[in-house]
């Protein structure tokens, strides 16, 4: 599945990802070295008049504090030939000036740069500056544009008796603002060229990141992904290298116990806030190490394995093995009884065998004896189970387990206190706890020289009381946490299912219903497992 960015193909655009980002990031480099040269130039223009009238006002406010100025103004006429205008072209040469001008109260030009202009009004109106004020503009007169500066001009007792105006070609001011753009655009085109070499660096290293891909295919793989990750049914879990977590697909927030909706939310957060301490976060987070490494959260088990990734995050998938765990325990429990069938089929054999014989030698009331032996035996079996756990399932849990440990070898007794009645909040959960308690009872007391294993059932209140004690070797003190983590098993694995599960899932039901699970040392040896459930009874 492809979104081609048809708008990029229609402008004739290249097709690589980072073909179009060097070129975008060119034209925003020049965009920006072309709007940062006009800001820049606006206010030039600005400064540069101000600079000229200013000069030119200067010019004029130097002119007129000459006191030899205003005598000459007040004692020569209007020739040509005047000490003013001596005086003003004398300024004017010496200045650099395009003019100056000196008149009198009646705005008559004592001085021109044009001696034929001397003794005509001036081109624009002096009211303003013969009224003693300075005057800075730039105004269009007989010479053209100009930046012109007017300062009064007063007499010896400081009347106004004229005004001298000083003019500065507006021609000199734009060439010094043409001049200027060469450099400045020197300057832009150096940046230019830093910043083009700057976005190439940068594109080279998107393209290794990106892979030289189009955008089309990033959007089309992006497309792809969150198809892919959303629709197969396997957990996986995405995290940063600091440890956290980009991406939770559906099955994974399934498997793990959070709501699809929340998953969204946990982009960003460490992976210890979104999932309590334990083994699973131990496993994800890679602080345990391993192929296929079994988990168990809540009610499920858990196989999960974690891949690293280039940049140093990590991605981990897990699959659901919880069914398959519960089939494994269901086979091995029916292989068990099928075990106990088997020899309780040859053994009712040799029983008949026997019976048969009694008949034939004529030894009724042996033969009568002899059965009612028998059909005592498994009577009382079944009577005291069914006198102290009063709760079907699990006193046909414990009926089946007393004959295959028969067949074992293994007594299977009921403590004297045991005494559990029919009021349990969830007697699936108990009978899971109690049969991976007593297989494992019967693992270990198999072989001993005494093999016992003996279960304690009872009710304190609301909470249920568990013991299940074994003659054999007993668990070191120092494994007594250990055994409880999933995976850890001294047994060798059998072919259908992983071994290290049993006390795991005893311990993770123990506590989801708020209680506890613990190993310890039996009285007469061996080892001791104790399950306390709060609120286990109605």
């Amino acid at each position: 599945m492809r979104f081609p960015l048809m708008s990029a193909r229609r402008l004739g655009l290249p097709r690589r990802a980072v073909s179009q980002i060097l070129l975008t990031q060119l034209a925003i480099a020049a965009g920006v070295l072309l709007l940062a040269t006009g800001l820049f130039l606006a206010p030039l223009s600005a400064q540069l008049d101000d600079q000229a009238m200013r000069r030119a006002l200067a010019i004029a406010q130097s002119a007129a504090a000459d006191p030899s100025l205003a005598a000459d103004l007040l004692d020569s006429g209007t020739s040509p030939d005047n000490p003013v205008q001596a005086s003003a072209e004398r300024i004017r040469r010496a200045t650099g000036a395009e003019y100056v001008v000196v008149l009198d109260l009646d705005g008559i030009r004592r001085s021109h740069p044009s001696s034929d202009r001397i003794g005509l009004p001036v081109s624009t109106d002096p009211s303003e500056v013969l009224a003693g004020r300075e005057v800075m503009e730039i105004d269009e007169g007989t010479l053209g544009r100009s930046a012109r500066g007017k300062v009064p001009l007063l007499s010896a007792d400081g009347e106004i008796i004229g005004a001298v105006s000083v003019g500065i070609a507006y021609d000199s001011v734009r060439d010094r603002l043409l001049g200027a753009i060469p450099g400045l655009l020197a300057y832009a085109g150096g940046a230019l060229a830093a910043g083009a070499l700057a976005a190439w660096l940068l594109s080279r290293r998107i393209q290794r990141q990106t892979r030289d891909l189009a955008f089309s295919d990033i959007a089309g793989l992006l497309a792809e992904r969150e198809a892919m990750l959303h629709s197969i049914r396997e957990g996986v879990i995405a995290l940063a290298p600091d440890g956290r977590v980009r991406l939770v697909n559906d099955e994974a927030a399934r498997l793990l116990g959070l709501t699809p909706d929340s998953t969204a939310t946990f982009a960003g957060c460490p992976l210890d806030e979104v999932l309590p301490a334990g083994r699973t976060a131990d496993v994800l987070s890679g602080r345990v190490t391993g192929r296929d490494l079994l988990t168990v959260q809540g009610t499920r088990v858990l196989v999960a394995n974690r891949m690293p990734t280039e940049d140093g995050g990590a991605v981990a998938t897990l699959r659901d093995r919880t069914e398959l765990e519960r089939l494994g325990r269901e086979l091995d429990s029916t292989r068990g009884l099928i075990d106990a069938l088997r020899a309780q089929d040859h053994e009712h054999a040799n029983r008949l065998h026997t019976l048969l014989g009694l008949l034939e030698l004529g030894l009724h009331e042996e033969a009568v004896e002899f059965v009612t032996e028998v059909a005592g035996v498994h009577r009382t079996t079944a009577e005291q189970v069914t006198e102290k756990v009063h709760d079907p399932l699990l006193a046909a849990l414990l009926v089946g387990k007393a004959t295959v440990a028969a067949e074992r070898g293994v007594p299977l007794r009921l403590a004297a206190t045991t005494l559990l009645p029919d009021r349990l909040v969830d007697p699936g959960g108990l009978v899971t706890i109690l049969g991976n308690l007593v297989d494992n009872a019967l693992d270990a007391a198999a072989g001993s020289t005494a093999p016992l294993v003996e279960v304690e059932l009872r009710a304190e209140g609301r909470t249920a009381v568990l013991h299940v004690r074994d003659s054999g070797p007993g668990v070191p003190a120092a494994r007594r946490e250990e055994i409880f983590t999933e995976g850890w098993s001294t047994k060798q694995p059998r072919a259908h299912r992983e071994r290290g599960l049993g006390l795991a899932l005893v311990r993770r039901l123990a506590e989801r219903q708020g209680g506890s699970a613990r190993a310890c040392e039996a009285a007469d040896g061996g080892a001791e497992f104790s399950v306390i459930l709060p609120e286990a009874l109605r």
